[in-house]
């Protein structure tokens, strides 16, 4: 894992969606957990067009009510086991391994936040083989389906001498550019995930169809 230092410029990537290129499982799993409660299966654009956060909210726009306890248990489980065996055939956004490495040679530092629990999480990274260009990598601790807000205040807190301020959150939901205004620090998002280009637009930060676009922007953003 890399070494924190002094650096002029910081990205905090998200990893579903982002880093990893695993909407296809996603949208699958979500569809074996829709299955659980006789929902029928929505297509990636429907997918992209509705998916926010809290998930539980989420689950509503189709339900057309929020799902009980005991749905959200049964169908939070269900996605995470069909997710973990659709995940294996996932690899990495084109480009990534350079664009981490380019980051780094360029003298700045980077870290990794995610919502995917964070004693699957770190394996899986390290698995990838890219785990040595990140200061830290910190996955969701506690339930599952919220917001990454007050991830994203912890992760800052470990960070120890990097300001939101000179840091940049690129990811692929609304909920990064909300989570990363939470800190005081900037997002690009990214349109190869969660979210369709009209619904990230409304989150009022800049959206890019590339990684290697959201790069080059975060290194303006950071100058």
């Amino acid at each position: 894992m890399a070494t924190p230092g002094k650096h002029r410029a910081h990205l905090v990537w998200d990893w579903n969606g982002t880093l990893l290129d695993d909407i296809h499982a996603i949208v699958g799993a979500t569809n074996a957990a829709f299955a659980e409660v006789g929902l029928a299966p929505i297509t990636m654009e429907q997918y992209r067009e509705m998916y926010c956060v809290p998930i539980p909210r989420f689950y509503e726009r189709l339900l057309g009510r929020l799902p009980t306890d005991a749905e959200w248990e049964r169908m939070d489980g269900i996605f995470h086991h069909h997710y973990t065996e659709q995940r294996a055939a996932c690899g990495l956004t084109q480009g990534v391994e350079e664009l981490l490495a380019q980051w780094g040679r360029a003298g700045h530092s980077q870290s990794l936040l995610s919502m995917y629990g964070h004693e699957h999480l770190v394996p899986v990274v390290r698995g990838y083989g890219i785990e040595r260009h990140f200061v830290r990598v910190d996955g969701r601790t506690g339930p599952s389906g919220g917001s990454k807000a007050q991830h994203m205040e912890r992760h800052f807190v470990a960070l120890e001498g990097i300001a939101p301020e000179r840091a940049v959150v690129i990811g692929d939901a609304v909920d990064d550019a909300v989570s990363a205004a939470h800190v005081g620090a900037r997002a690009v998002l990214f349109t190869g995930g969660s979210h369709s280009r009209v619904s990230l637009e409304a989150a009022g930060v800049p959206v890019v169809d590339t990684l290697a676009e959201a790069v080059a922007l975060a290194e303006w953003m950071t100058r």
